[in-house]
């Protein structure tokens, strides 16, 4: 009977646990909002799929070039974009001061000098029209308010021949997949030129419609 009584309540609890997983999966579906520095194991941790490596293949950042990140989290990327860019620059762009600060002292105790921090909306970008070269976010894209006006933003600042790079991974609370990125894209003024990955997780070059 106590093993019977066990087994029953372990079924219970996870049965609660979970709930409360898919519970909280969807509230953040409906209630998007960037990861909280105090959690910022989330972004630290391996990103599967969407890996460093496919990332630096699929933006090719080239030396001189100025480059802009949105949602740098702690430098998952950061880093090894900035160390391509032999006399280029990154911008990165973040909407928490302790995230960017976080990705300011690794890049120093890097001895990378080539990275400029601002703190900013994605739905206001503070740089002008045609600044950069390129542009990539990694998960990132689906914690803002209005994913539609973040792709606007980021079209506005890439220059003609530019591209931007979104990364998605499928458990992310906050994914957006392919093929809603595909149809925000085209809303923004924006192609979809190539895709690296499948369901999973997957990174999407985007390219201003026209060039």
């Amino acid at each position: 009977m106590r093993d019977h009584l066990a087994v029953e309540w372990t079924r219970r609890l996870l049965i609660i646990g979970l709930g409360g997983v898919v519970g909280g999966a969807a509230w953040w579906r409906t209630h998007p909002s960037p990861c909280p520095y105090g959690q910022r194991f989330w972004v630290q941790a391996p990103h599967p799929i969407i890996t460093r490596k496919r990332l630096l293949k699929i933006l090719s950042p080239a030396p001189v070039e100025q480059l802009l990140e949105l949602g740098p989290g702690t430098g998952y990327y950061t880093l090894p974009v900035a160390q391509k860019l032999d006399g280029g620059r990154l911008c990165i762009a973040d909407i928490q001061q302790e995230m960017l600060d976080h990705t300011m002292r690794r890049a120093n105790k890097a001895e990378i000098t080539n990275i400029e921090p601002s703190v900013a909306d994605a739905q206001a970008l503070p740089y002008s029209d045609d600044t950069f070269d390129g542009a990539f976010t990694v998960t990132t894209l689906g914690e803002v308010s209005d994913p539609d006006q973040a792709l606007r933003e980021l079209a506005r600042v890439l220059k003609p021949s530019g591209r931007l790079v979104v990364g998605e991974l499928f458990g992310d609370p906050h994914m957006v997949t392919f093929g809603s990125l595909c149809e925000r894209a085209s809303r923004a003024g924006l192609r979809t030129q190539r895709r690296l990955g499948g369901p999973l997780g997957y990174f999407a070059v985007l390219r201003p419609i026209g060039s």
